[in-house]
């Protein structure tokens, strides 16, 4: 992974040469990222979100707090918060991490980064702003939210799938998230999904090798290889997915202090449910109303969970596997967008670089109107061989499979 270059202001771009007319220090050191220019003045955010008023608060948490703003053209932001005292060098590195990831890649189902501030000792990112909230918001009740039904559910696993997929096989350079859970998977106004919080990105082994990193994440979502070595590979985020998909069946949490101890790991819990079809349906969330064909569908993604949560990295699929699994589930209903894209050369590749260049407003435009079209390219369901529906709705395992799972 690239470092970033830092910089003194200078008349490198329009934001550094605004700088040297006014010449006040107000706007903090700018970073300059290679020639890709995220910086955003600190007043710009102040104005966008009334001086960081709590009434415009989205949440927080140990990284800081995120407000949602407004720019001028009524386009709306969210702004994630930091101040260095509170997060030091690790929090740092995050922050450098999420601005580099980001940078890098552009996708339909990622949050997409639309810049960064460093004033004094606050640190700030700056996003598209998501409108339903987390996921987690959506399936645990935290909010006025109605239950998501099953089919929005199974769209929701779907975007998660290909934002991963995307991630670990289909950008330039290969990405492991290490953090992926319900609150960082955030629901644009058409329950559309984007996975979001990057600052834990690991740049990928080629291969099959494994790398060794500070062990970082949230337990209940940590593969156990990762729990006890440290080592990481794509598959430590195909385990923490099939959490998410056994939390979409259930809505329950990963880990749920609150019940007897035989049942707070859902991972175990969830494995031992999977011996019977029985057992499972009344291991389903009581707010769904399935149909028959909507049981199937579920007992198919409880499956997919279960290899996705396979204790050795080596048994567990990868997400093109996940994407071959849902996309037929979804079925005739499945939203338009959530078709499989095209090949995603160099004009797509070329029009979501483009969005980094000039003011926050024209950035957001740009990428509003790339988002349904360009961008689309990079939206793959790639195939990762011919499906075989002869044992049911779900593509044959693969072979590293044991029958015992």
């Amino acid at each position: 992974m690239a470092k970033l270059s830092i910089a003194g202001i200078s008349g490198t771009n329009h934001f550094a040469s605004e700088l040297n007319t006014q010449g006040s220090s107000e706007y903090g050191n700018a970073h300059m990222i290679e020639t890709e220019s995220l910086y955003i003045p600190i007043q710009d955010l102040r104005r966008a979100t009334n001086n960081f008023s709590e009434a415009n608060i989205l949440g927080s948490g140990g990284f800081g707090v995120v407000y949602k703003g407004v720019q001028p053209d009524g386009t709306l932001i969210a702004v994630k918060r930091m101040e260095c005292t509170d997060i030091g060098k690790k929090g740092m590195g995050e922050f450098k991490a999420e601005i580099e990831v980001l940078k890098k890649v552009r996708h339909r189902h990622l949050v997409a980064l639309l810049g960064y501030c460093e004033h004094e000792n606050e640190k700030l990112l700056v996003y598209e702003y998501m409108p339903q909230g987390t996921l987690s918001q959506h399936l645990f009740g935290q909010g006025s939210y109605p239950p998501l039904t099953w089919k929005q559910r199974l769209v929701v696993a779907l975007d998660v799938a290909r934002g991963l997929e995307y991630l670990h096989n289909l950008a330039q350079t290969s990405f492991i998230h290490r953090d992926l859970k319900p609150s960082n998977i955030l629901l644009d106004d058409d329950m559309r999904a984007k996975v979001s919080d990057f600052g834990l990105v690991k740049l990928a082994p080629d291969g099959k090798n494994s790398v060794q990193t500070r062990l970082a994440g949230t337990f209940g979502y940590l593969a156990p290889e990762y729990a006890t070595t440290g080592r990481v590979t794509t598959k430590v985020d195909v385990y923490a997915y099939g959490v998410v998909l056994m939390e979409l069946i259930t809505g329950r949490k990963a880990l749920d202090e609150t019940l007897p101890d035989e049942i707070t790991h859902l991972v175990s819990w969830f494995r031992r449910v999977l011996v019977g079809r029985e057992g499972l349906m009344k291991a389903v969330d009581s707010r769904l109303d399935l149909t028959d064909e909507d049981s199937k569908s579920v007992a198919a993604v409880a499956e997919l969970a279960g290899y996705c949560t396979a204790r050795e990295a080596h048994q567990r699929p990868d997400m093109g596997h996940a994407v071959n699994v849902l996309v037929p589930l979804i079925g005739q209903w499945r939203p338009a967008s959530a078709d499989s894209g095209g090949g995603g050369g160099d004009e797509e590749e070329d029009a979501a670089a483009s969005i980094f260049h000039g003011s926050l407003p024209q950035r957001l435009r740009r990428w509003q109107q790339n988002e349904g079209t360009s961008l689309s390219g990079f939206d793959l369901g790639v195939s990762q061989g011919p499906l075989d529906f002869s044992h049911g709705s779900i593509p044959a395992k693969p072979e590293m499979y044991p029958d015992g799972r």
